[in-house]
């Protein structure tokens, strides 16, 4: 039987159930505090600043400014933005290679991230992580990693370290639906909920391992009925719908601080764009399915319940599209303006020196 949290399936929130099923359906009742009337708009900004900064990479990618590989969150935002605003700054998070929402969400500066994918000493990273790889011990955002289901593991390590010490912080795992079919992926989720770790297993369904449609790569298409094979609590909800996201996330990092308990979250949503910049997206999916998601974009579907709610006005929108525009713009000059790494440092960092110490204060 499953754990306390009774799997659901989120059901779509309506324009009076906006701000979180706060606002009344009566007009002018249930006014929000201030604080939450914030936290909603910002949530409206972060989106836009991920989803302008992921296009912005693609033209700098097109332009040869950004190497390698570049792998774009575009429709994904309200996952990414609704899941991390649920975590408090002691918690930690472990990605994959499609996080530079994830990080900006998280509050690392749009300019850093845009200066380490262009390689430049200013980035996050210094440059060497590159868009694969971004990194902020500050912010506890402990990476991301190339190797599909490679950081899964990790955060499972994670979040034995912070059991063992009795710390109150909270493990968030990122990971597509792809990695739930490798080894990895079980082991962690045996052992998570064998040792009770307080670990949130967020698997972003955007329904294509890279061009494999999750019909075709997996027996159990629902992913979060994965979790009962270890007792796990779970849950699946829409991805598209950042109260939705937020909600379930809030849930799960509730249930994983208080009672260090882990869960397994599904969010099912979708990326617009193919899986990596090499990739049109086209091939294994069709123009109509592409279009029939779009219209569900959940950037414009929250300004409209926003504004429903008279939360956000059209001339607040504007300027919020103007601000953006402006910090994206900053970003690219920032990282072209910035200097590649020297080659004298090209030993720096491979090993940790002696004595140094981490940011909890424990040895190397």
């Amino acid at each position: 039987m499953m754990k306390p949290a009774e799997p659901r399936h989120a059901p779509h929130l309506s324009a009076e159930r906006a701000a979180g099923g706060l606002v009344q359906t009566a007009p002018g009742a249930g006014l929000l505090s201030p604080e939450r009337q914030a936290q909603l708009v910002h949530w409206y900004e972060q989106m836009v600043v991920i989803r302008r900064f992921e296009e912005t990479a693609a033209e700098m990618y097109t332009r040869a400014k950004i190497g390698g590989y570049l792998h774009l969150n575009i429709g994904e935002e309200a996952t990414v933005v609704g899941s991390i605003d649920a975590l408090q700054p002691q918690d930690y998070i472990f990605s994959n290679y499609r996080e530079h929402g994830h990080a900006i969400a998280r509050g690392v500066e749009p300019k850093k991230v845009m200066a380490e994918l262009f390689g430049k000493e200013t980035g996050v990273c210094k440059g060497r992580g590159g868009s694969m790889h971004i990194f902020d011990i500050q912010k506890h955002f402990m990476g991301g990693y190339g190797i599909v289901g490679g950081a899964i593991p990790l955060a499972v390590g994670a979040g034995y370290a912070i059991q063992y010490r009795s710390s109150a912080a909270v493990v968030m795992s990122i990971f597509g639906e792809g990695a739930t079919n490798i080894g990895a992926f079980s082991e962690s989720m045996n052992l998570a909920e064998l040792w009770n770790l307080p670990i949130v297993f967020l698997c972003v369904n955007n329904r294509y391992a890279m061009g494999k449609p999750v019909e075709e790569e997996t027996a159990v298409t629902e992913i979060w009925r994965k979790a009962c094979a270890y007792d796990m609590a779970a849950e699946r909800v829409d991805g598209m719908d950042i109260l939705a996201v937020y909600e379930a996330a809030t849930r799960a990092v509730d249930r994983a601080r208080q009672e260090h308990g882990p869960t397994l979250l599904e969010a099912v949503t979708y990326r617009f764009r193919g899986h990596s910049m090499a990739d049109a997206g086209t091939v294994y999916r069709t123009t109509e399915e592409i279009e029939q998601w779009r219209g569900r974009d959940p950037i414009v579907s929250f300004r409209e319940k926003l504004e429903q709610a008279d939360l956000l006005s059209a001339s607040r929108a504007h300027e919020i599209d103007q601000a953006v525009d402006q910090t994206i713009e900053d970003a690219v000059r920032f990282a072209d303006e910035s200097p590649f790494p020297s080659t004298s440092t090209l030993y720096e960092s491979v090993y940790c020196e002696s004595g140094e110490t981490q940011e909890d204060g424990t040895g190397a």
